[in-house]
């Protein structure tokens, strides 16, 4: 096995690199959408409950069946990928914004508003900031579980870490399979530590 891997340490390594981009750009527009939604519902309490119970469905529909839905309306590639890679992603972004910023004290919030500021303004430097290391817990949690997902998506020709794995499958190749999953386990072990660390810093100050 570790011949296996020496020998093809350059394909896996570009392939983790193609997986890796994949993710972040499903996760740039996941956290876009899913901070903006998470703000929305915690301005409007209505809109919570049935938002976030859609978002917990959407995490209970396999991934092979998401993508099986997914290509009849855009194809194969990594559009349907990444489509599927931010919804997959909503449910801990949005909630974990919904839950910080509604944690933030309503004390601090009156004395912002008391200062003369703007709900705009109180948003952008009292209940985000505040509100960044639980919004980067939920994003962490989307990330390292989104690395997983990924890897099936090279059965529609999305590429990635996942293609290792169809190849190995395709052609009873053992070897293949276990270097395609140790790859992504490794990817998602370092991108856990990295967030990680990140979301401690955000949390002593």
């Amino acid at each position: 096995m570790l011949a296996f891997l020496r020998q093809h340490f350059r394909e896996l390594a570009f392939l983790t690199v193609e997986h890796l981009l994949l993710v972040v750009v499903a996760m740039v527009l996941a956290v876009i959408t899913g901070v903006m939604v998470g703000i929305l519902i915690s301005r409007r309490e209505w809109l919570a409950r049935p938002i976030l119970y859609l978002a917990g469905i959407i995490m209970t529909v396999p991934s092979v069946a998401m993508l099986g839905l997914l290509l009849p309306v855009v194809g194969i590639g990594k559009v349907p990928a990444v489509i599927a890679l931010v919804l997959y992603g909503q449910l801990p972004i949005l909630r974990n914004t919904y839950t910080g910023i509604k944690g933030v004290e309503p004390a601090v919030l009156e004395s912002a508003r008391g200062m003369g500021m703007t709900p705009l303004q109180v948003l952008r430097r009292i209940e985000l900031p505040l509100a960044y290391p639980v919004i980067l817990t939920g994003v962490r949690v989307a990330v390292v579980m989104n690395i997983g997902i990924a890897a099936i998506a090279a059965f529609i020709g999305a590429g990635g870490l996942g293609r290792y794995i169809y190849w190995g499958i395709a052609r009873t190749n053992d070897q293949m399979v276990i270097a395609g999953v140790i790859f992504v386990a490794i990817l998602a072990v370092v991108v856990d530590w990295v967030l990680g660390r990140v979301e401690r810093r955000a949390a002593s100050g």
